[in-house]
């Protein structure tokens, strides 16, 4: 079983490091586990703008192929302006209805004010939902102060247990999917 994180922002590192914690808390959890991480700072993904993925000649196809053979997904959002970053809701843009059917679709966001905690299930969850990922309920916010000063490590233990009972929780739910589907 393959599990892709995407880290959905070209700005700063606590939303991949956060997403990077819940692929390692998923390979503790199960050492047969294939993690990947997607840090869209590191790829150029083109403006969605309705052409077919194979028209496009920058990332944009690697990337939807890697999050579309995944069998199921993290995604990683930091909250401005009380929204997700337009680079993730683009590369979503990118995906046919049903890209995420029969997949778990987890989300970590980040955030300065717990006032944000919300956004990801306004936004982001509805988005998934569209294109038939199945949302856990155990998904996390991950206030700044959760992390270390230069912002390298999540130092606050209880975000870091939700992290990985995230990743339980998403590896639970997609095997009762797969189980369930291979009958």
């Amino acid at each position: 079983m393959k599990l892709v994180g995407v880290s959905g922002t070209r700005a700063g590192n606590k939303t991949s490091q956060a997403v990077y914690d819940v692929l390692a808390a998923a390979k503790r959890l199960d050492t047969s586990i294939e993690t990947e991480l997607i840090d869209l700072k590191d790829y150029d993904i083109s403006f969605a703008d309705g052409s077919p993925l194979a028209y496009f000649d920058d990332d944009t196809w690697m990337v939807a192929d890697k999050i579309m053979a995944a069998d199921c997904l993290v995604f990683g959002a930091p909250i401005y302006q009380a929204s997700i970053p337009g680079v993730l809701k683009n590369l979503l843009d990118h995906f046919p209805e049903n890209a995420f059917k029969y997949k778990v679709t987890g989300i970590v966001a980040t955030g300065w004010s717990e006032k944000h905690f919300l956004v990801t299930e306004y936004q982001l969850k509805p988005v998934l939902s569209y294109l038939k990922g199945l949302v856990p309920t155990g998904n996390v916010f991950v206030q700044n102060d959760c992390f270390s000063l230069e912002g390298e490590e999540i130092i606050n233990e209880r975000v870091a247990k939700r992290l990985e009972n995230l990743a339980d929780e998403v590896l639970f739910l997609q095997r009762s999917l797969n189980e369930r589907w291979q009958r």
